[in-house]
């Protein structure tokens, strides 16, 4: 589960080496959550991509998708990772070297793509950043073909769960997940963003993000407590003792801590 923080526009480390290895950290904690390979196999497998294809992936961070479709569509296809952040671009192009995976600066709400020459669209844990999702997905339904396919991911932060501990005390440490996100409710805005944009759904799907169970995120659970009591929602001394429950449930391995993530698959009709 990573943090965000609210923008008007996508995500940049906006620091020096050390922000771009902590955000390159998270990003490389999320390609191994065991919920987000499950998510991205099933989205891979409705978007069927198909070698010779022009393949593009929005909001590229450290290239590990555009590495994908860049083996899917093959030698006789294109790969192109849009990335703003320069930190991370440059990390995904070095881990990039010696494959077809290729990057450029750009906008979600710009596409440096021009209409209707892009197959697959490929857009994970990007419009939570942002502050107009919708004009995104009409930017990405603008560059695809005639029956090319998206596959839009994104977490909805209004499903995390937190266990154990008062179920008022919890549910007020959870909501501090909502005020880190430009868009925080946005995996189940996806389906009607799709729509609009006068795509085709054609397959939905989720999993569940956890984290162990037997040891607390201090920098996740303090980030909630910390807004909760800010927010006047808990006072110190009960996020204090809410810290003690949880610690101690992880101690005997009883910790519960988990957000959904959303998929939706749709196409452009013919």
């Amino acid at each position: 589960m990573a943090q965000t923080r609210p923008g008007p526009g996508f995500r940049t480390h906006g620091g020096g080496a050390a922000d771009l290895v902590s955000l390159t950290g998270a990003l490389d904690a999320q390609d191994a959550n065991p919920g987000v390979r499950r998510l991205r196999a099933w989205a891979h497998e409705a978007l069927a991509v198909k070698g010779g294809e022009r393949a593009l992936d929005v909001g590229a961070g450290t290239g590990s998708q555009t590495r994908e479709l860049a083996a899917a569509v093959g030698p006789d296809g294109h790969a192109l990772g849009v990335e703003p952040d320069p930190g991370l671009r440059a990390v995904a192009e070095e881990r990039s070297a010696g494959t077809r995976a290729r990057f450029a600066h750009g906008d979600p709400l710009a596409l440096p793509v021009p209409d209707a020459s892009v197959d697959v669209v490929w857009c994970e844990r990007v419009l939570q950043h942002l502050a107009e999702p919708d004009r995104a997905v009409a930017e990405m339904a603008r560059v695809l073909r005639p029956g090319g396919r998206v596959a839009l991911l994104d977490t909805d932060w209004a499903t995390t769960v937190l266990h154990p501990g008062d179920p008022e005390i919890t549910r007020a440490l959870a909501s501090g997940a909502l005020t880190g996100a430009a868009n925080p409710y946005s995996g189940r805005r996806l389906v009607g963003q799709a729509t609009a944009a006068g795509l085709v759904v054609d397959d939905r799907g989720c999993a569940a993000l956890f984290q162990d169970h037997r040891s607390v995120a201090w920098p996740i659970i303090g980030m909630l407590g910390d807004s909760a009591v800010r927010r006047g929602l808990l006072t110190e001394a009960q996020r204090d003792a809410a810290y003690a429950t949880l610690a101690e449930a992880a101690e005997r391995g009883g910790l519960h801590l988990s957000v959904t993530m959303f998929g939706v698959v749709a196409h452009r009709p013919g």
